[in-house]
């Protein structure tokens, strides 16, 4: 609950800001010619800030003559009077400014809140600021050095960079945790888990129907099993994640993915293996002499448009394996209509590639990789998922659309189709009976 100064704040900036969209009259500064030479010669970004610095002063005392009239003028009713001044700050490009706060107070001696200079005073722009020059790997031991630019700037220490970063990154990871997902519609669905600094972090990320990528949440626990799995599937249905809609679901091997999508969207759910995954595991029952040309067969097979050729070819190469390889053999059986349901679907082009293998999630790990790797000492509590919840969103807003996202709805059609055609085997359904 807001304190009573907090809401007094709010207000004023509130009536501030209505004031100043109904008000006509501008805001003028006036500059010695010799001050602005004498400023101009410590560069140009230095007289910009000082201008910047000078503007947000004039808007203060135009704010202070809306509420006690102009210095000096006789006034019959006097609402407020001016009491003076007092050291205060603004943020002006991600720093704390010194400046002069007018204070003023009403006839009844209670000190007035400008809501000009609570708007100048946000310190959610420079927790955002600092927020986002940490992400491009600003540390924050070297923060003051690199982004000092006025001379009177303070509040740029590291300890104080630490809180500003603390505040920021709390609210990412509450944005991340709880926004809705009722109006998302997601034709596919990519899950997998990284071990991030000791522990092991699930991430979901969803591709819309018009190719747009999305992190839809993560969750946190020692192994990348079953329970942890429907955990994070859980908390995407409890957001509004509709799991009865027919899916594609992009996930390695593991055992725990496949079980967990199972249980929450049954038959809705169509599973794609990751076929660079499955690669890296047949190669790793054969020789080192013998990978190149497995991986060039297998990487030929799955290139092949039609499902039923990929299958012959795949089935083909796992006759020769028996025979030498046997271990590498099952290895590629195991899952083997799994890594082809994109080409059931009949996806074709550049969405196909896209589709097969969970490329989008692990360039996403290695960027948050990066990023995180900027952290000495870890701390217990939530300090490890503020920084992947900052990562993942930083790396969500510089995604581009999905290669191929043009074949998108062919995709969506293809799997309403499928989805039906397994309900009406099941169940004997009609078409309007899914309906």
């Amino acid at each position: 609950m807001r304190k009573e100064y907090q809401i007094e704040k709010a207000q004023a900036e509130e009536e501030f800001t209505h004031w100043a969209k109904e008000n006509g009259q501008p805001v003028q500064l006036t500059f010695a010619t010799a001050e602005v030479v004498r400023v101009a010669q410590q560069g140009l970004g230095e007289l910009l800030r000082q201008v910047g610095r000078q503007f947000i002063e004039a808007v203060m005392e135009a704010e202070v003559e809306k509420l006690a009239g102009i210095r000096s003028a006789q006034l019959e009713e006097r609402s407020a009077y001016r009491w003076g001044s007092e050291k205060g700050y603004c943020v002006i490009d991600g720093q704390r400014v010194a400046l002069n706060r007018p204070r003023v107070r009403s006839r009844d001696h209670h000190e007035l809140t400008l809501g000009s200079y609570e708007l100048f005073q946000r310190t959610s722009l420079l927790s955002e600021t600092v927020w986002g020059k940490i992400m491009h790997g600003l540390s924050m031991r070297h923060y003051k050095e690199v982004v000092q630019q006025f001379t009177e700037a303070y509040g740029l220490e590291k300890s104080t960079v630490s809180e500003h970063f603390i505040e920021a990154s709390q609210r990412k990871l509450q944005q991340l945790m709880t926004r809705s997902l009722e109006q998302v519609q997601l034709c596919a669905l990519l899950v997998d888990g990284t071990f991030f600094k000791g522990e092991s972090l699930l991430v979901a990320i969803g591709v819309d129907r018009f190719g747009c990528k999305l992190v839809l949440g993560m969750t946190q626990g020692a192994t990348e099993n079953a329970t942890v799995v429907g955990e994070l599937l859980q908390q995407l249905a409890d957001r509004g994640l509709d799991f009865g809609r027919p899916r594609l679901y992009i996930v390695d091997g593991s055992r725990a993915l496949r079980a967990a999508i199972q249980r929450h969207a049954g038959n809705a759910a169509f599973l794609q293996r990751c076929q660079v995954h499955k690669l890296r595991n047949v190669a790793e029952y054969v020789p080192e002499s013998e990978r190149p040309r497995l991986k060039f067969r297998m990487r030929a097979a799955y290139a092949k448009p039609e499902f039923a050729d990929a299958r012959d070819a795949l089935y083909k190469l796992h006759d020769e394996l028996a025979r030498s390889y046997p271990a590498a053999a099952d290895s590629l059986m195991e899952g083997l209509e799994e890594t082809l349901t994109v080409h059931e679907l009949g996806v074709r082009s550049r969405l196909k590639r896209s589709l097969t293998s969970t490329n989008v999630i692990e360039s996403c790990f290695s960027t948050v990789e990066r990023i995180c790797r900027q952290v000495k000492r870890w701390q217990p509590g939530d300090h490890r998922l503020r920084w992947m919840a900052s990562a993942l969103i930083f790396v969500e807003s510089r995604w581009n659309r999905l290669h191929g996202y043009l074949q998108i709805p062919a995709l969506i059609n293809a799997l309403e189709e499928a989805y039906y055609l397994r309900l009406r085997q099941q169940h004997g359904l009609t078409r309007a009976g899914v309906a």
